[in-house]
């Protein structure tokens, strides 16, 4: 990493000591001379350190001056910081200059000493690096790169989205054989293991994630679990993996005896597939414990294991392993030209065909050895350029890892500067990390890594190329974006880490790794530590003074002991030199004032701690802080009342900092913000004078991301703080929310003032997503009623939210790119306006997600043939007549309709591709319809608190009685009092495998019939006290291998073990408990996730 942190840095350097640079502070200082001269001198090394990179690795005596002239380097930097924050601090202080000239001429640190100390420190390191320059005892090629063009030469020609090719290319009969390993049931053991063994590059994991996701097996198992061992077969851990993946939560419980309980009821009677991906070390006594926790699985149940040791593959295996091999000539070849041709007609140019065939003998049929080359290749676009490589810089590559190794080194050989110390950064997170692709990029603008080639290009917009960059040349790999979060994030496949530290070298260390000592010169370590946070740090880390980065790498987020104010102000002392100050998911109560000693810091994360209340003022000191990141501290009260001065901030995240209820004035005057998450008004309108204002917006116009304005409501000079607030010049801003926080208030004045408000706020074109909550205007603005499509033509996400006057909406059915529509207690509206060449069959042309709740005056809806999600909640029951025609319907959620009687044949006679249907809560609905038989591919059906509903009857009156819902594999029902018994349509389904009965008090019986449902696996009855035996064709269940009875008084002691009347109807059953567990009762997981 050395050979590339030098020239970053000496470019950094001379852009620092421009001639406008040089003016200003050596002017005032007195040391323009010393910088000039420092600056010819990092100019004339700059000029051979291109050479000297190539060189590094061929000659130790290159090494030791490149590792010298790097620490010089960095002693430059500092003082330039040094320098640079004194000048941002005399502009601060502005216009008390003479009071302040005169306080600090008298104490200890007076302006005279200030220049005598900096023009020292300069002229020291200018001396040292010319001493460093004067040793170099080696010819250097002088190479005079503008490392800008540099870059442009070595960009993609076109830029595109990423898609990742090949991730699984070539193994269909790896595919085969796993999913049918999976999908057996007749297996000799309970629970069956098949590991899949191979090399480090095969793609083990990349097989294991196909299978995984595949559909089929998603519905074939209960329960699906996939946890990371890697090096550590920790067995407590890896139990409380499966148990956080089993809930979706971190279990609570910390001793072994408890973990093994939650365990056992989070699986016990369920099939589920569970995956331990990167097994390493594996003791035979401590695999035994885990396969015996594990043993409680229903029948069928399969563990995958993925390792590279057939050793460890031998102990754990309950089948033959599945030994992954090389991908055959003809899938390399086809992987490795996608990777390497930009156009489809250059995949088969003849020339390059037959290089390509020779370098895919040389890959050994290893894909990230392949996937690596490929990417590499796409960067030579010639023939000679392929052949070149072939023959000069590929090895032969056989299935060793040492040999992998070198491959992908040399396509680390082949990045640029500023990539490959971006790469070796990295290998701060420990393997397998999830890493947060926004943190990432905030960590490399805040370490200096990011070279703008011109002052109008955002930094965080570089960082996003770098990081697509080596995403694109596979030194990233699963890349996912969240759904719900829009958050995105990657891994390092285990090779990719190993090589990041190599080339890190000393640079990097991982305290939480005690194999590597921290040296005197490392600049950057990691840490996983859960309390006494200084005295569990290694010594050889306290010897580290010129450490730059200190973060915080926990895999889990789980509850830390609190660490004292007393290791803080150590860790302070210890390190004063930091950039980066990671503590996010540590806890502790007060920050020290001692933290504005760290004058250098940009970056400093105090995430996830719930005990921080509020932040000393002397934080502002801090010039330098490009990133505050207070995500999720839910007690924090207040920001410091001088966040003004924070001049160079560029990130503040807020997000759930909940009891947060204002800002401070002087947001303003952030201008490099380009992330703010909230932005809080005050709530008491006494306090508006004193804290932000709506136009304190107005120039922070490089916002980027998604920002909600928050008490809207308290505005009170409407018309010149919307139009102050300059919302319409927010350009790069994707998703805006604006809350009033006026709920419940019938007011004219207030809702004249609400209109006058959003009138005033116009917004960007550019803006994808946007939410109103609380508004109380009986319209929208003109700008919105009259012409949206051109206003906000790129918007894919609306929310209306709790907007209780209002009674028209703007023409949302003009906008061709919106996909989710959601009404939520709009009581007053009737009509979803239209532009007049509109109807609502034509308009919402890409509309797939509509959720209307708590408009009973609605009318009409905009039903499209493209809607895939409908949810209507308190809403007309009028509504319901309207759905037909929707034949792409997936998800149909009706709840809390209070006049609903009964679902027409003729709306559900069209939703043959409905897959969930969910009712509750619907006091008048009476019964179903025969439309029902229409729903051929149903596949969760749940009724909930619905009194009146009797599951046997039609709307006429007549028994129920029809076959057609092949698909249906779950069925719940909650809360049914008319339910006696089960209906005849139910017992006609025979391909479901969940049932589950609940609270319902007036059912007595469970019919024979029910030996009909023979792929059952899981039946629930809780709470149905009238219920008092079961039916004989309970023996009759053969794959019925889960039963619930809680809260049934009678029958629970018929079903005693071996002494109840009816315990030989279901002695056969594998797991049967009486335990009440609410959510371990909803058996149709889909409806409740």
């Amino acid at each position: 990493m050395a050979e590339a942190v030098i020239v970053s840095i000496a470019g950094e350097i001379v852009a620092n000591l421009l001639p406008q640079s040089l003016e200003e502070v050596g002017k005032l200082w007195g040391v323009e001379h010393e910088l000039e001269m420092l600056k010819d001198t990092v100019s004339t090394l700059r000029a051979v350190l291109d050479h000297a990179e190539e060189q590094y690795y061929q000659s130790l005596q290159i090494r030791v001056w490149v590792e010298k002239l790097k620490d010089a380097f960095y002693d430059v930097q500092d003082v330039l910081e040094e320098l640079s924050i004194e000048v941002m601090q005399r502009e601060l202080r502005g216009h008390n200059e003479m009071i302040n000239k005169i306080r600090t001429f008298f104490s200890g640190s007076n302006q005279l000493a200030f220049k005598w100390r900096m023009c020292s420190k300069v002229r020291a390191v200018r001396e040292r690096i010319e001493t460093i320059k004067a040793d170099k005892g080696f010819h250097l090629d002088e190479r005079l790169v503008d490392l800008r063009s540099e870059r442009e030469r070595r960009k993609r020609a076109e830029t595109h989205s990423f898609i990742r090719k090949g991730d699984i290319a070539g193994r269909d009969y790896d595919k085969k054989v796993v999913m049918e390993f999976l999908l057996d049931t007749d297996m000799k053991e309970h629970v069956s293991i098949l590991p899949i063994v191979g090399i480090g590059g095969l793609g083990k994991t990349a097989l294991a994630q196909f299978v995984f996701n595949d559909e089929i097996i998603y519905k074939h198992f209960d329960l699906k679990m996939w946890v990371c061992v890697s090096d550590d077969f920790d067995l407590k851990k890896i139990v409380k993996n499966i148990i956080a993946c089993a809930k979706g939560a971190e279990p609570t419980k910390v001793a072994m005896e408890r973990l093994q309980s939650e365990l056992r009821a989070e699986i016990d009677g369920k099939r589920y597939l569970l995956v331990l991906d990167d097994l390493w070390d594996v003791e035979q006594e401590t695999w035994l414990s885990l396969k015996i926790l594990l043993a409680g699985g229903a029948r069928g149940s399969k563990i995958l294991i993925t390792t590279r040791l057939a050793f460890v593959a031998e102990i754990t295996s309950t089948t033959l392993p599945h030994l992954l091999k090389g991908l055959s000539k003809s899938a390399s070849l086809h992987l490795l030209m996608q990777m390497a041709c930009p156009k489809e007609e250059e995949i088969h140019e003849p020339d390059k065909l037959s290089i390509a065939k020779e370098i895919v003998r040389k890959c050994s049929g290893v894909p990230l050895v392949v996937r690596t080359v490929g990417s590499m290749l796409f960067f030579k676009k010639s023939k000679h350029e392929w052949s070149q490589f072939k023959d000069n810089e590929l090895p032969n590559v056989s299935q060793k890892e040492d040999r992998i190794i070198s491959v992908l080194r040399l396509s680390y050989d082949h990045l640029p500067s500023h990539l490959k110390q971006c790469f070796a950064f990295c290998s701060l997170f420990p393997k397998d990390y999830e890493i947060k692709k926004q943190t990432l990029i905030n960590l490399w603008v805040a370490e200096g890594f990011i070279q703008p080639s011109n002052k109008r290009q955002h930094l965080e917009d570089i960082a996003q190329g770098y990081f697509m960059d080596l995403l694109w040349r596979n030194f990233f790999q699963n890349f996912q974006k969240d759904p719900f979060t829009n958050e995105e994030t990657c891994k390092m496949h285990d090779l990719m880490h190993d090589l990041a530290c190599i080339v890190a070298g000393t640079e990097c260390r991982a305290a939480w790794d005690g194999t590597k000592s921290i040296l005197e010169r490392t600049h950057h370590i990691s840490y996983d530590l859960t309390s006494n946070l200084m005295a569990k740090l290694p010594i050889s880390c306290l010897k580290a003074s010129s450490l730059r980065t200190f973060l915080s790498t926990p895999c889990k987020l789980e509850q830390r002991e609190p660490i004292s104010e007393a290791d803080l102000r150590q860790l302070i002392q210890s390190f004063k030199r930091l950039r980066i100050l990671d503590l996010h998911a540590t806890i502790f109560k007060k920050v020290p004032r001692s933290i504005c000693k760290l004058k250098h810091l940009t970056y400093l994360d105090l995430s996830y701690n719930n005990a921080l209340k509020r932040l000393p003022n002397s934080i502002t000191r801090l010039q330098n802080l490009q990133t505050l990141n207070l995500y999720g501290c839910s007690a924090l009260e207040e920001l410091p009342r001088d966040i003004r001065k924070l001049i160079s901030l560029r990130n503040l995240d807020i997000d759930y900092c909940n009891s947060l209820s204002y800002l401070p004035h002087g947001l303003e005057q952030l201008s490099y913000l380009y992330r703010l998450t909230r932005f809080i008004l005050p709530k008491d309108k006494a306090l508006s004078k004193n804290y932000c204002r709506l136009r304190e917006l107005n120039g922070l116009n490089n916002i980027q991301g998604s920002l909600s304005i928050e008490n809207l409501g308290q505005v009170t000079n409407a018309v010149a703080e919307s139009n102050a607030a300059n919302l319409i010049g927010k350009h790069f801003l994707e998703s805006l929310a604006l809350k009033w926080g006026n709920f419940d208030i019938d007011d004219v004045s207030i809702g004249d003032r609400d209109e006058a408000l959003l009138n005033g706020l116009r917004l960007h074109s550019n803006l994808k997503g946007l939410m109103i909550n609380g508004y109380n205007g009986e319209s929208f603005p003109r700008w919105m009623m009259d012409s949206l499509v051109f206003s906000l033509p790129n918007l894919v996400e609306v929310h209306l939210h709790q907007c209780g006057r209002c009674k028209h909406l703007p023409p949302l059915g003009q906008l061709p790119h919106l996909k989710t529509f959601e009404i939520w207690e709009v009581p007053e509206l009737e009509y979803i306006q239209l532009d007049h060449s509109s109807t609502l069959a034509t308009s919402f042309p890409s509309l797939l997600k509509l959720r209307i709740s708590g408009c009973e005056n609605l009318k009409a809806m905009p039903l499209t043939p493209h809607l895939e999600d409908l949810i209507l909640t308190k809403t007309n029951p009028a509504l319901i007549n309207q759905i037909f025609g929707l034949n792409k319907l997936k998800s149909l959620v009706i709840s809390k309709m209070k006049f609903l009687e009964y679902l027409p044949e003729e709306c559900l006679k069209s939703l043959t591709s409905l897959e969930i249907l969910s009712m509750s809560e619907c006091p008048q609905l009476a019964s179903l319809s025969l439309g029902m038989r229409h729903l051929s591919n149903l596949m969760d059906l749940s009724f909930w608190d619905c009194e009146e509903l009797d599951l046997s009857k039609d709307e006429s009156g007549h028994v129920l009685d029809f076959q057609g819902l092949n698909s249906l594999r779950s069925v719940e029902i909650f809360h049914l009092p008319k339910l006696a018994s089960l209906p005849q349509w139910l017992l006609q389904v025979s391909n479901l495998e969940r049932l589950g009965i609940i609270y319902c008090f007036n059912l007595k019986a469970l019919p024979e019939q029910i030996e009909a449902l023979q792929l059952l696996q899981r039946l629930v009855i809780t709470r149905c006290r009238s219920l008092t035996s079961l039916p004989e064709g309970m023996r009759r269940l053969a794959l019925l291998n889960h039963l619930r009875i809680a809260d049934c008084p009678n029958l629970e002691e018929r079903c005693k073990k071996d002494i109840g009347e009816d315990w030989h109807k279901i002695a056969h059953i594998s797991h049967i408990t009486h335990k009440y567990r609410y959510y371990d009762d909803l058996v149709s997981q889909n409806l409740h996730e």
